[in-house]
This record gives structure tokens, C-alpha cells and sequence, in this order.
């Protein structure tokens, strides 16, 4: 399995960072690449809810959409979601942490065994432009919850 993995520290305290992480339709204004979310069934930031997005994937797709739902939520700690399309399920983990800056957040995503094109270009574009994208989307968390 293919993982990509970063971490940023934010000079906030979990509380500033949480709302966020937590609620997945805020994931896109703080994203580098334009695209939409939006709540299908359920509560917003709860196990089980489903939201559907729409937008941009490599190296090309300017509306690829994703079925997403909430797998797992430890309140101010931990949210895990699946997103699915045709090449199956990739899992999306945050995880926030107090110390004593403010919060470390940590972002894993779990990418499914990839088909076609998919499986030559994973491993060249991930450490390329999935990495740097990661590390720009936390960026521009740092400076949602910082309130700048």
C-alpha cells in the first residue's frame, strides 16, 4: 500500500484547529487546489456521514468526484474518512496533538492499490506533487486555525 505521510505544527491550541479538521465541507479553503464538498446524509463531523466532492486530480481530472464518508472520530484528537471512486478506497487520517507550541497535526493518506495509469504514475507524482501539495494544504490550515 502507498502512504503519504506529513505533519505541521500550528501555533494554535487544538480548539482553534479542530472545527477545521472536523468538519470536512471547510477542507477546501484550505486547499491548494480548487474543489467542492458537500454534506449528502448525516450529521456534519460525524461517524457515518457522507459527503460527496468534486475537483481536481492529477495529472489532469479537473472534476474527479469522490463518495466520502466518516469512519472514525475521537472528538479534538481524531478524524478518519474513506474517499471512493473507480479506483477504490483511499483513507484520509487526521490526527491533532497538544504540545506545547500548540497543535501538531498529522496527515495520513492511505492510497488503495492503483489500476492502469494509476499504478505508474502513483509513485513518481506522489513524492513530487502529492508531498509538496500535503504540505502546502497544512500550510494553509496553520494559517486558518492561526486566524491569519
Amino acid at each position: 500500500m502507498t502512504q503519504l505521510l506529513v505533519s505541521q505544527l500550528i501555533n494554535a491550541p487544538i480548539n482553534a484547529v479542530w472545527p477545521w479538521v472536523s468538519d470536512i465541507t471547510k477542507h477546501s479553503q484550505w486547499s491548494p487546489k480548487p474543489y467542492t464538498v458537500e454534506l449528502i446524509s448525516g450529521e456534519n463531523g460525524a461517524v457515518g456521514s457522507k459527503y460527496r466532492s468534486s475537483g481536481w486530480v492529477p495529472p489532469a481530472e479537473k472534476n474527479h468526484r469522490n463518495d466520502v464518508e466518516i469512519t472514525e472520530v475521537v472528538p479534538g484528537s481524531k478524524i478518519v474518512f474513506t474517499a471512493h471512486d473507480e479506483n477504490g478506497f483511499f483513507k484520509n487520517t487526521f490526527k491533532l496533538e497538544p504540545v506545547s507550541q500548540g497543535t501538531q497535526v498529522t496527515f495520513q493518506h492511505d492510497f488503495p492499490k492503483m489500476k492502469g495509469m494509476g499504478r505508474i504514475l502513483l509513485p513518481l507524482l506522489l513524492p513530487l506533487v502529492g508531498k509538496k501539495d500535503a504540505m502546502v494544504r497544512l500550510g494553509m490550515l496553520k494559517a486558518k486555525a492561526e486566524g491569519n
